[in-house]
């Protein structure tokens, strides 16, 4: 029905960040709180009676832990699930594995008593619910609520980083970056994209939309399973053939160039177009900085972080690369791309990895 609510079920054994979750879920006009839930038991019970269209999931529970419920109710009835934890460094790599058992995102729970942050938080908590409830979760037999557009924060551009490109980046060389946007959905994605490229594969440097801490753990994680070799970004670290870059959560990262050779700035800054990392600052500062010898790549995410981006770094002359809608769990980000008319290719997401070699090798 459109403008329908999108219903959320909170699931965490703190009765403090159940309440808190609750006001900054219901802060938003699109959102309702259905109920919430001590532990996955209880969670079980109240599905029984109402489905919901997002869960919201704690890690470490009495009774069942959060991965475990989750990979029950991935078996036996899908649901799109947040899974929110409030990030202990040894909790990580268990929560990208939730991304693997079939989470939709990972967010934060709320830092209380801290203003700027829990603001940041409302924003970040809000839009993962709302791409939960239009991705797609294998087994799901409803389609995702109608939503009525809204816009109420004030969404700074690349303009608050950086100016506009001039369209002096140095001509065609020989050596091509890559670089990648993704968002909701994308941890999975690139994965399948970062272990079908060689080790010889042109540097990359990605912004996947995550939390601070996470992309430390994901960066190991990839680096663990891919032929190229991946960490999160360094402030002046080398963009090198056969190393990827993973920017840091919290943190803007941008391409420089010294001479002939590309590196990373890493800095911190205002949200840009809702996020931080900003996949339009890293694909403006391609775009300043690589002009034709770079490669820009948008995969599935919420929102339209990237498209701008994109399109500035086609009029520098690079190539553009956006993933179709069937293969992405939310088609928001590569949409927005290929409305404003500057995608070169659209392809799936088993064929990513030989497009972007392709149009590096051109």
């Amino acid at each position: 029905m459109p403008g329908r609510k999108i219903r959320v079920l909170i699931v965490d054994d703190s009765a403090t960040v159940r309440q808190t979750l609750a006001a900054v879920l219901e802060s938003d006009p699109q959102i309702e709180v259905l109920g919430v839930a001590s532990d996955p038991y209880v969670a079980a019970q109240r599905i029984r009676n109402e489905v919901p269209d997002v869960i919201t999931l704690d890690v470490e529970m009495p009774r069942m832990d959060g991965i475990t419920f989750l990979r029950k109710l991935m078996a036996q009835h899908p649901i799109p699930v947040v899974m929110c934890s409030s990030l202990v460094e040894a909790g990580s790599e268990t929560l990208i594995q939730a991304l693997e058992a079939g989470a939709v995102d990972v967010i934060l729970k709320p830092k209380l008593g801290v203003a700027e942050h829990l603001e940041d938080s409302r924003i970040r908590i809000c839009d993962a619910v709302k791409a939960a409830a239009g991705a797609r979760v294998r087994g799901r037999r409803e389609a995702p609520p109608a939503l009525v557009h809204r816009e109420p924060e004030k969404k700074l551009t690349a303009d608050a980083m950086l100016p506009p490109p001039t369209g002096r980046a140095m001509a065609r060389t020989t050596e091509t970056i890559v670089c990648i946007g993704a968002s909701t959905g994308g941890t999975e994605s690139l994965r399948e994209v970062l272990t079908a490229l060689p080790a010889a594969a042109p540097g990359i440097v990605i912004v996947q939309h995550m939390p601070e801490k996470f992309t430390a753990s994901f960066a190991k994680r990839l680096d663990s399973l891919c032929e190229m070799d991946v960490k999160e970004a360094e402030d002046g670290d080398a963009v090198l053939r056969g190393r990827v870059l993973i920017a840091p959560g919290n943190m803007h990262t941008l391409i420089r160039r010294s001479g002939a050779n590309y590196y990373v700035s890493v800095r911190d800054g205002p949200l840009v177009s809702r996020h931080r990392p900003s996949v339009d600052v890293l694909f403006r500062s391609a775009a300043q900085a690589a002009g034709a010898n770079a490669v820009g790549v948008i995969m599935t995410g919420m929102g339209d972080d990237g498209a701008r981006g994109l399109a500035e770094m086609k009029e520098a002359g690079a190539r553009t690369i956006a993933q179709d809608e069937a293969t992405s769990v939310v088609f928001g980000m590569p949409k927005e791309a290929i409305a404003r008319g500057c995608v070169d290719r659209i392809v799936g997401l088993p064929m990513l990895a030989p497009e972007i070699l392709r149009a590096a090798a051109r």
